[in-house]
């Protein structure tokens, strides 16, 4: 009889899966379930324990039980990958970029390599010598690590990641290159570096600079001498002030990575995956996977321990199965990867158990379950490890390791790690890593073009529980996504908060938590309100290094918004200014014949019909008209098409008008089938995203290019709120 369970996959789980995940033929048709998907990965993955000795039939039962429960999910790669002709399983590698050319391009084409088999990138490109700099074998001058770094950016663009992911990288560059404030600046340039996250790597010694006032030393990585000084306050100022107008740079603190080093032997750890998570050494690569800890808990958020045990152990097998069940880019990667056989740990999940224990994110009692919880995982982790050492033998080079000065044999050199869970974390229907919610309520636009209001459940339950009319307070929430301004009891606001409900200082808390019982790193986003200073970054940077983190990114909510450009003294000037007067944009001339479609809303006013016509295949103008409206009201609405026409015509992006509409609150608004409508603008700006369909490429980091909605920045990756789709830096 066979005992694997059936998925129970929610309708929007299965839309991401049919999108992303199950096998495809070369048309395009689905050809797999998602139970034969699970069946693929489980049976794939527990092939492994045939070599040591196991029954890889009984193993890929538990697997594939383990996931449909949704219990636990491995990264992307190893989902879709598994059991298909790539097999290449790994989410994260870090690549070395050495000084000459040879090793810049080898680089280069090792990158174009992993980002074709569906994998991400770290470098650390402290070691190229800086812009200026000799170039002794053709008496030139070199250009930095910046210009190289946009070499790796443009193959990332070009390399789709097996016509599934978009690659991402991320590049780290030490605070004491002389190029590091070019580094600091580059992403305060629009469309520079869009597909790396970038952090500065700054060590214990400079820290204390800062703290001191004192000078820092820049040093040419090729000649070991010193070039310059400058003051380190003065460039931890301009890192800090940076990463408030962008989210970039991050700070990776690389004393404190260099102290969780378990295999010192094989080198030192000077560079981290994408999201910053998983410290790797050259070529190294990791596996990932999370638990979701509410499928191991009651309704009232109580853990079942011996559950999340058997989850915790079946993980750890399963991860290091992973490792034997791979298929490597590199025979580099593989080497040191079987070498040190890391795997990564983490949990999804955390937002909906603290809401269902009624405990508010940030507080001093969330900090303690988040000890208790993640120390529980790491020491089962341990443990596990330590079977299948005995079992398979440990870690090749576990002789001289941390793990042999510690006379512990160990199968793996790393167990925990926390990770994005982004695509997964909607699969499993749970908030992402252990990220808050960032919204109570939102709309989700699906593949069908319907938009629904989702509505936090936990909050639907306590609202009821707490006798409050549900109807009138969703309403508003919908609208805001945030209990801030509502009028309920001040129970409830403690604790459904939300990501921009709390303080930063509360955010870093959180990880600095977790960071205490995680082997290698925390992947986390301090977001920030708009209203927030550069002091309040400046502070959460000095407080994730006193709290032990590894690294710390920030993100304050539409920084990229208001970009600026930096002149080369320094003097930052608006994006939006130039040094010579713009062209004066004169509209096209309207043809006699077009060709368009007409969209039906209702709003508080009466039926709105929206016309957009297109010419050359782009919008061109719109004609909007009020069915049952005043005559007012309908010369309001005549006048915003007619000034929407004039902005196409004249070449302005659609996009960037349904932008400036989108959200505008009204005194009157209503649900409509497909959601909320606030006001006139609101509905136009619906009105041409429907009309428009999926054909408008958008290029905003704050809007989504699968369904238009808004994005959020969470654990180094952008996310929709209302599709599947999400990007990693």
């Amino acid at each position: 009889m066979d005992s694997r369970m059936k998925p129970q996959f929610s309708e929007n789980a299965m839309r991401v899966l049919e999108k992303r995940y199950l096998r495809k033929d070369d048309s395009g048709k689905i050809i797999e379930t998602t139970e034969e998907m699970l069946w693929r990965v489980a049976s794939a993955v527990a092939g492994a324990e045939e070599a040591h000795g196991g029954d890889a039939g009984e193993w890929a039962v538990k697997f594939c039980n383990m996931m449909a429960r949704l219990e636990f999910m491995p990264n992307s790669p190893t989902l879709m990958n598994a059991g298909t002709p790539r097999g290449q399983l790994s989410a994260c590698f870090v690549l070395p970029v050495g000084d000459s050319m040879e090793e810049i391009f080898g680089a280069l084409s090792a990158t174009a390599l992993v980002h074709k088999s569906g994998g991400g990138t770290g470098f650390n490109f402290s070691h190229v010598r800086p812009a200026g700099d000799r170039v002794r074998s053709t008496s030139g001058v070199a250009s930095g690590p910046i210009s190289f770094m946009e070499l790796f950016d443009h193959t990332t663009e070009v390399v789709k990641q097996g016509g599934t992911r978009r690659g991402a990288n991320m590049g780290i560059l030490e605070a004491s290159h002389p190029d590091i404030i070019e580094f600091v600046k580059a992403k305060t340039e629009k469309n520079i570096l869009t597909n790396f996250n970038i952090s500065v790597g700054v060590t214990d010694a400079f820290m204390d600079a800062v703290a001191e006032d004192g000078d820092w030393n820049l040093v040419n990585p090729r000649t070991g001498e010193i070039t310059g000084t400058t003051k380190a306050l003065e460039l931890w100022d301009l890192l800090t002030e940076s990463a408030w107008r962008t989210g970039d740079p991050g700070v990776v603190f690389l004393d404190r990575i260099e102290e969780g080093n378990t295999v010192p032997n094989r080198g030192r750890l000077d560079s981290t995956n994408p999201c910053g998570e998983q410290p790797l050494l050259p070529y190294e690569s990791c596996n990932l996977g999370s638990i979701n800890l509410i499928k191991t808990a009651d309704k009232r958020g109580e853990i079942d321990w011996e559950s999340l045990e058997t989850v915790v152990r079946t993980a750890v097998r399963f991860l290091d199965d992973v490792i034997d069940a791979n298929t490597y880019p590199l025979p580099e990667i593989e080497t040191i990867t079987r070498g040190n056989r890391k795997i990564g740990l983490g949990i999804m999940g955390w937002a909906e158990l603290l809401f269902a224990r009624g405990i508010r994110y940030g507080s001093g009692e969330s900090l303690e379950l988040a000890e208790k919880v993640m120390g529980f995982i790491q020491r089962i982790g341990h443990d596990e490890s330590e079977i299948l050492a005995k079992e398979r033998g440990p870690f090749p080079n576990w002789k001289g390791s941390a793990w042999e000065k510690r006379g512990r044999l160990m199968r793996n050199a790393t167990v925990t790690t926390i990770a994005p869970t982004g695509t997964i974390s909607l699969i499993a229907e749970c908030s992402s890593g252990i990220e808050p919610v960032f919204a109570l309520a939102f709309r989700r636009k699906a593949f069908d073009s319907d938009t629904l209001v989702y509505v936090n459940g936990y909050l639907e339950e306590a609202l009821a529980k707490a006798g409050e009319s549900s109807a009138s307070v969703l309403e508003q929430i919908a609208v805001g996504g945030t209990m801030a301004e509502i009028d309920v009891p001040r129970a409830l606001k403690e604790i459904f908060v939300t990501a921009h409900d709390i303080p930063f200082q509360e955010h870093v808390a959180m990880q600095a938590a977790f960071q205490k019982y995680i082997d290698n790193a925390v992947s986390k986003t301090i977001n920030m309100p708009n209203s927030a200073t550069v002091e309040d970054v400046r502070q959460a940077y000095l407080m994730s290094f006193k709290l032990g983190c590894k690294g710390i990114t920030i993100y304050r909510d539409h920084c990229k918004d208001t970009q600026v450009l930096y002149r080369g003294t320094g003097e930052d000037v608006s994006a939006a200014s130039a040094e010579s007067k713009p062209s004066h944009a004169k509209p096209r001339k309207r043809p006699a014949n077009l060709v368009g479609s007409t969209v039906k809303i209702r709003t508080s006013f009466g039926n709105l019909y929206l016309t957009l016509n297109h010419f050359g295949g782009q919008p061109f103008e719109l004609f909007a008209t009020l069915g049952k409206s005043g005559k007012d009201t309908q010369a309001h609405t005549e006048a915003l098409g007619r000034l929407i026409s004039l902005s196409l015509r004249s070449g302005v992006p659609v996009r960037e008008i349904i932008e400036q509409l989108k959200g505008i609150g009204g005194s009157q608004p209503i649900f409509e089938n497909d959601g909320i409508i606030l006001s006139l603008p609101d509905a136009i700006a619906q009105g041409l995203e429907r009309a428009l369909g999926e054909t408008v490429e958008i290029a905003r980091d704050d809007m989504c290019p699968s369904c238009g909605a808004p994005t959020i920045h969470a654990e180094g990756c952008l996310r929709c709120v209302s599709c599947d789709y999400s990007k990693c830096y």
